[in-house]
């Protein structure tokens, strides 16, 4: 009798495990309807054991909710785009017919012939790519419930799209910053909701999850690839070669939602009309789908399609239909805003039905948008040609990590270049082979190519969401000649190998030229190993090997006899060195120079190993403070101090050589902590600081050199006669989006070593400036007399910035504070001027 009972027992539980198994997978997205979905899918509520949105997401869920859904369906394979900073995995979920799936390997072949302009078989390919800013979490949400829908449903369209198309789904574009928010939100929900914009709940720490670990918006380095994330996404675009891209986004929390088209006048005239026409279509699809729903929405206001290095446009200008999506924003669960309360589950919801939206409306326009692709790389200069070729002729004399750098870009990009096989004279300039690139101007990707070196200064909408100009030319800050000829026998595609440096233990020095970017960290690497390098602040020229040669001023001298090192120590750990880094160095057999001072000289000084403290938190630029926390890491490889704002004052800065500031306004730092910074500098210290920063240090009496901001150049424009409807065109003039200037430098400062001439490219996105100092030997650099390059640059500010200070170095007592009116650092992708950093930490704290 019992053991019926038992038997019994187990049969009742067992069915009531299956029932509840079916159930949990049953339990489907609030929004969509039961009928014609795969019972034997997983939903996300399924999965998570909460509703969608219930909590904001950390990324390790959405992978292995992707992975889930991977081992499930047939329909889904995973890729993966590589890895962020913080190491976690970027995957897309491929979504298609099990037929398309199996499929895969010949699909992905054919896509890669999409540049030759030749006619396209196989299916549409559409990539609908999310929360690249991480604290705009609903896409993310919305991809999921997108990928579950997409796998499970049995509805008619639904398997039509997946028969004729491949959808890519890449639900989270910022790994590391989407978990940054989701760990802040969510500690701060509390059971009871709260829609008071003041609460912790929707107020970020500093920095906000809206960048990457390095604090970069990655939505603004489609085209300088300088972060992990970025390389794998676009080598993602380039493999698949999508003819539509949809951008998901959040904005302020007091709008609706937007959808591309944007402003019509900010469109980059470098895309086709044809592309803003398929834009326009497709937003028949999006605003119908809004309408169902009674959710209101705005295009062709506030956003616009010109800066190529954002999700939404990058596309375009790579043959493909890139759309911007951008939902009013809780950052949270639920915000009280101009328009009443707007929750979190609403916005995943928008985002969803603008993503099917995406889909049937690329599924209605697939004719069109093949066919605009296949036209877009058939056009006749997108064919390389044979023989003599007319491009680009690029040259960074003598640096080759430079121009590694651009090649190494130019290869993500796809854009064909060729080395040359020897050396190059043209309008009296000298193109090196180990350190010049040619890219002929005929080739498949010469629209992106020419979008990246564009150099105009006339616009008819002077209004600019980012930048106006991002001219490589001046980012790397090349010598360039736009319509060069040269024939095939002088090019190659085959890279120069590395210089080869094996140390003579006859030597009496090794010498660097400072002007190679790989200069800096050799040096660096130096330092941390005990060994002493000086620097020179005069040229010389040595003989070496029965040649001449030249070396500038700021040129390192490592000595090989030193004090706890034999010179085979020495040599072994330069030769380790050379190996790693692309640069020259020189074995010198005699202290005697042929020209200039000697290695002896007291014009040589001894470089100190650096400790420098960044300042960070409220009151800072995040994204400035990580181009430099970048720079210092990553690049020179320094261990570097990140200190908050809230936390300075009970620090000692006398064990640090340097306090870095970027822009910001420094409004936590009160006066007591000026005096500490004041002597800080007094005692030897050395600050770099930058833009806002010299507000703050000229306000507090730390800085003596006085500051013109935006209060100072807004006078400058005339408002006599203007109408109200004429404010936000006088707006428009007032802003600067980003514009390329010149600067004039005194090659004789320390702080412009290695920068090779007396002319340097920056860009400018801040009304500030310094007055002319009455001090001596303090100007560094000046706005050139003409000072605009490219983008766009009002006159008034124009002729304001003409031959006015824009770098000083400040003596105060035993040390120097380095004053930049500018960030020379912008998004890590300014090569041409980092230098001036280098200086700073190493030459500077050494100069009397």
């Amino acid at each position: 009798m019992l053991r019926i009972c038992l038997l019994v027992t187990a049969i009742v539980s067992s069915n009531l495990l299956f029932m509840s198994q079916v159930a949990a997978k049953t339990q489907t997205v609030s929004w969509i309807s039961n009928s014609n979905l795969d019972i034997e899918i997983t939903s996300p509520e399924a999965f998570l054991g909460y509703p969608l949105g219930q909590w904001h997401l950390r990324h390790d869920q959405v992978n292995y909710y992707l992975k889930h859904l991977d081992s499930q369906s047939s329909k889904v394979s995973l890729e993966m785009s590589g890895q962020s900073h913080e190491s976690r995995q970027q995957l897309t979920a491929i979504i298609t017919s099990p037929s398309n799936q199996a499929n895969l390997a010949t699909l992905l072949s054919q896509r890669q012939k999409v540049k030759s302009g030749k006619d396209q078989t196989g299916p549409l390919i559409i990539w609908l790519a999310y929360s690249i800013h991480g604290d705009e979490a609903s896409g993310a949400h919305a991809a999921l419930a997108l990928s579950y829908y997409l796998s499970s449903s049995k509805e008619p369209w639904v398997e039509t799209l997946l028969n004729e198309a491949v959808v890519l789904i890449t639900p989270s574009q910022n790994p590391d910053g989407l978990d940054r928010f989701s760990t802040w939100t969510n500690n701060y929900r509390g059971h009871t909701e709260v829609n008071d914009s003041n609460h912790l709940e929707h107020r970020q720490n500093w920095p906000n999850g809206r960048t990457n670990h390095y604090f970069a918006d990655l939505n603004r380095d489609w085209l300088f690839l300088r972060h992990p994330e970025s390389r794998g996404r676009v080598a993602l675009f380039h493999r698949w070669q999508p003819h539509y891209v949809g951008d998901f986004h959040e904005m302020g929390r007091d709008q609706s939602y937007f959808f591309q088209p944007g402003v019509p006048s900010r469109t980059n005239p470098a895309t086709p009309q044809a592309n803003q026409e398929l834009t326009e279509k497709l937003a028949q699809f999006h605003r119908q789908a809004l309408d169902e729903t009674k959710q209101s929405y705005f295009s062709r206001e506030l956003f616009d399609d010109f800066y190529y290095g954002k999700g939404s446009t990058y596309p375009d200008i790579n043959g493909s239909v890139g759309v911007l999506f951008e939902q009013a924003s809780t950052r949270g669960q639920v915000q009280m805003t101009k328009n009443g309360e707007i929750r979190f589950s609403d916005s995943i919801i928008n985002q969803f039905n603008t993503s099917i939206s995406s889909l049937k409306g690329s599924l209605a326009l697939k004719k069109e948008l093949i066919e605009y692709q296949t036209d877009f790389y058939q056009q006749r200069d997108k064919s390389l040609k044979r023989g003599r070729q007319t491009g680009y002729l690029l040259g960074a004399s003598g640096n080759l990590g430079r121009m590694q750098d651009l090649s190494k870009l130019l290869k993500q990009h796809q854009i064909t270049f060729y080395y040359l096989t020897k050396d190059v004279r043209q309008s009296d300039t000298d193109f090196h082979a180990n350190s010049s690139l040619f890219i002929p101007l005929n080739q498949p990707q010469k629209s992106l190519l020419m979008a990246m070196f564009d150099n105009s200064t006339e616009f008819t909408d002077p209004t600019f969401y980012d930048v106006s100009s991002w001219n490589l030319e001046h980012a790397y800050n090349l010598n360039m000649i736009r319509n060069s000829k040269l024939d095939i026998d002088v090019l190659s595609l085959q890279a120069p190998k590395n210089p080869k440096f094996t140390p003579n233990k006859d030597a009496v020095a090794i010498v660097i030229d400072w002007q190679q970017d790989m200069a800096a960290p050799v040096l660096q690497a130096l330092l941390q190993s005990g060994i002493r390098v000086k620097f020179s602040d005069k040229s010389f020229a040595s003989m070496i090997q029965d040649e001449t040669i030249y070396f500038p001023a700021g040129s390192l001298q490592i000595p090989l006899k030193q004090a706890g090192h034999s010179p085979s120590d020495v040599m072994d750990r330069v030769s380790e060195l050379a190996k790693q880094y692309p640069l020259s160095m020189h074995s010198v057999f005699t202290s005697a120079s042929v020209k200039g001072i000697d290695l002896g000289s007291p014009s040589f000084h001894t470089i100190k190993p650096i400790k420098p403290l960044l300042i960070t938190g409220r009151g800072t630029d995040a994204s400035e403070v990580g181009e430099l926390w970048y720079y210092l890491d990553r690049k020179l490889k320094i261990p570097t101090t990140l200190i908050d704002t809230g936390h300075l004052a009970r620090v000692k800065l006398a064990q640090y050589t340097h306090v870095i500031m970027a822009d910001g306004s420094y409004s936590p730092l009160d006066e007591k902590f000026a005096r500490k910074l004041g002597q800080f500098t007094s005692d030897g210290g050395t600050i770099i600081a930058q833009k806002g920063a010299l507000i703050w240090l000229n306000k507090n009496n730390v800085l003596k050199s006085d500051i013109k901001g935006s209060r100072f150049y807004k006078q400058l424009f005339d408002t006599t006669g203007l109408s109200y409807g004429d404010k936000d065109k006088l707006a428009a003039r007032q802003s600067i989006g980003g514009a390329i200037v010149e600067l004039t430098l005194d090659e004789t400062s320390p702080v412009n070593f290695g920068l090779a001439g007396n002319r340097l490219a920056i860009l400018k996105n801040k009304a500030l400036g310094l007055t002319t100092s009455s001090t001596p030997f303090t100007v560094a650099a000046k706005y050139a007399d003409e000072p605009l390059l490219s983008g766009y640059l009002a006159k008034e500010y124009q002729r304001s910035f003409s031959n006015s200070p824009a770098i000083a170095l400040e003596r105060r007592g035993k040390g120097a504070i380095v004053a930049l009116t500018d960030n020379l650092m912008f998004r890590n992708i300014w090569i041409g001027s980092e230098k001036v950093y280098a200086n700073a930490l190493y030459f500077v704290p050494a100069m009397d």
